[in-house]
């Protein structure tokens, strides 16, 4: 016997725009229930937290949230095992705001969100104001994609891996 069950599809619950430009299906995925316990460490069980990203992406999800806090740096990197190479239609947003002294705990600090644009295979990473909702690119790379970036405590370094190389790494300084 055939199951005839139709497939949900994140795609069905809509879509909408962030910064006037990039769209999304309303129904994205959060990342930071696949770290561990209190949101801090690596999950329990890592392929598990792979494959449930998998399948959001194959259940029509082309948003997914993610921050530095998670784990800390935790969510970010299983992200990138389960869906690298990315899709075109991925987004994935990080965010800042938020430091983490320890298990359970945070700590506000202001930042603005962060996230990768992937486009035409070159990924770039932007900065989006929540006070203005004004953008700023923060990198210009012409080829090769964005895998993972983190900041320095101070957040006035950006450190980002791309290309095809785990040791590709360069850091962009910020002056303000």
């Amino acid at each position: 016997m055939t199951d005839t069950t139709p497939i949900p599809n994140a795609g069905a619950a809509g879509t909408f725009t962030i910064g006037g430009e990039l769209r999304v299906n309303r129904l994205g995925f959060g990342s930071m229930q696949l770290t561990g316990a209190g949101v801090w460490g690596d999950p329990r069980d890592p392929d598990e937290a792979v494959r449930v990203l998998r399948r959001a992406v194959e259940l029509g999800v082309n948003l997914i949230d993610t921050a530095d806090a998670y784990g800390p740096f935790v969510a970010e990197g299983l992200i990138r095992q389960a869906l690298h190479p990315y899709p075109d239609n991925l987004v994935i947003a990080t965010k800042a705001g938020l430091t983490r002294p320890g298990p359970g705990q945070w700590t506000p600090d202001g930042r603005a969100l962060t996230y990768i644009d992937l486009t035409k295979g070159v990924s770039n990473i932007w900065s989006y104001d929540l006070d203005t909702g004004s953008r700023q690119q923060l990198t210009d790379f012409k080829t090769e994609e964005i895998f993972s970036y983190a900041w320095s405590p101070d957040y006035k370094q950006l450190a980002c891996e791309r290309g095809t190389k785990l040791s590709d790494v360069t850091i962009i300084s910020l002056q303000k």
